[in-house]
């Protein structure tokens, strides 16, 4: 397939494709670096070239066309495509300039601007959905409504108990710790307490919500945006928000305070187990005191979270959702900004809520 001849020519035959080429790959590429460097090359005698065997010859020629090629007119294009793409391979970045790093930021806030443009959006047409089903309340996706609240509520119920146990051994354990220094062994209630059911728990569940359900949810809506459901569903008249987007908002919102609830007692239940191990309390004193340490109001405050919480978990699930473009790439790029940008959310919120409530339902003042 490779012939030398005198004067430094030399000649290719035969198919250089990758079916022909892929028997001995190592072969062949020996074959060409064993070539006088300054040869004059005739591809006339080809026969069959793909971009393979295409790619060979362009690296073994130091990516650029030799000197004195005579190559036939029906493989030109394949290696102006190659020149084409070295060309913008080896294309170097601009220097930066002063303003550079102010442009870069003017970009970052113009996305952020249109995110929290498309995000309104969607929330105005839940509104007018909401508008338009409680004067027709037999359009209600009461169906959907109960799939999804099974699935992000009674199917997260096993992993939020796990957690929620370990949590709280953990908590009790490194509390146990310090308050024996001091001969405050009572006071544990109060840090578990106040802990878990004010802060920890609604925070820990959504946490666990958006990496579980959250992305389920955008993987979900995006999935059928690649395959064209969403618009095919536009098509036929049915609303894409009532049918998708509305159940899942609702029921994560109606799940989380019970997630809450549940992850809130179990993370107590192994903070009772742990106390009970390391300091002696028995489970009838932590009982007792657990309700004159920690009042009601926080746990009200507690599942407000979680109701908060969930909502706005669905809401930026869905969001990115709807945001995926049709291919893989753009879906795992949502969904991966789907579960960071709810966590992110879930903090920020959980800190406006500890500043709006800091002097609520607190036993010392």
């Amino acid at each position: 397939m490779v012939h030398a001849e005198e004067g430094s020519l030399v000649i290719l035959g035969g198919d250089w494709t990758l079916h022909s080429l892929t028997t001995a790959p190592g072969d062949v590429r020996q074959d060409l670096t064993r070539l006088p460097p300054g040869a004059r090359w005739e591809l006339g005698e080809l026969s069959r070239l793909d971009s393979f065997g295409a790619v060979l010859l362009w690296q073994s020629w130091g990516r650029r066309l030799p000197a004195g090629l005579r190559l036939p007119e029906r493989f030109a294009p394949v290696f102006e495509r190659l020149q084409a793409q070295g060309a913008q391979a080896v294309a170097t970045k601009p220097p930066y300039r002063f303003l550079d790093g102010t442009a870069e930021l003017g970009r970052l806030f113009l996305a952020l601007g249109r995110h929290a443009l498309g995000f309104t959006i969607l929330v105005g047409y839940l509104i007018l959905d909401l508008a338009y089903l409680l004067r027709n309340r037999e359009h209600w996706p009461w169906l959907e409504i109960s799939a999804n609240f099974y699935k992000v509520g009674v199917r997260a119920m096993p992993v939020t108990a796990l957690v929620g146990f370990l949590i709280g051994v953990v908590m009790s354990y490194l509390s146990a710790l310090q308050l024996q220094a001091f001969g405050a062994d009572a006071l544990i209630v109060n840090i578990l307490g106040l802990g878990i059911i004010r802060e920890l728990g609604p925070v820990l569940v959504s946490v666990l919500v958006a990496g579980r359900s959250g992305s389920a949810m955008t993987a979900q809506i995006g999935v059928m945006r690649v395959t064209e459901e969403v618009d095919a569903l536009t098509a036929m008249g049915i609303s894409p928000h009532v049918r998708l987007v509305l159940p899942k908002v609702m029921a994560l919102t109606l799940a989380m305070p019970l997630l809450t609830l549940w992850g809130s007692a179990v993370a107590l239940l192994g903070g009772m187990l742990s106390a009970n191990l390391q300091l002696g309390l028995t489970f009838d004193f932590f009982l007792n005191a657990l309700p004159r340490a920690v009042p009601v109001a926080n746990l009200v405050i507690g599942l407000a979270k979680g109701a908060v919480f969930g909502l706005l978990i669905a809401l930026v699930a869905c969001y990115f959702g709807l945001r995926v473009k049709p291919n893989t790439e753009s879906l795992s790029a949502n969904t991966t900004a789907s579960v960071v940008t709810a966590i992110t959310v879930v903090i920020l919120v959980d800190a406006v809520f500890a500043i709006a409530t800091r002097s609520i339902g607190l036993p010392f003042k």
